[in-house]
């Protein structure tokens, strides 16, 4: 994915049209406390045993296989105003193997 290293955008700041420089965030690791790291430690026989276990307490699932790592990853856009100097991020990422930029 091929990007200008500036771009015209709106900032939110400025509450005007304003030109922006794009720099790309690297993506943190998910939490362990994340929804579906409980639900893996789950059917992967953690919390097993006698008594209220709470989140744990209900049956594994049987026949679960955990799928591959995605080959792209979202990309995590920030966007710097040359007017204010304040930088705000994209609200959604697009999905790119590699962000290059002229």
């Amino acid at each position: 994915m091929k990007l200008p290293k500036t771009i015209m955008r709106y900032c939110p700041y400025c509450r005007k049209h304003a030109e922006h420089k794009i720099n790309v965030v690297k993506k943190k690791a998910a939490s362990s406390l994340t929804y579906g790291s409980k639900v893996r430690a789950r059917r992967r026989g953690s919390a097993r045993g006698v008594g209220n276990l709470g989140r744990y307490s209900k049956p594994a699932v049987t026949k679960f296989k955990m799928t591959g790592k995605k080959a792209t990853k979202k990309t995590d856009f920030r966007y710097e105003c040359k007017n204010c100097k304040k930088e705000h991020a994209q609200k959604k990422g697009i999905r790119a193997k590699k962000v290059e930029f002229k």
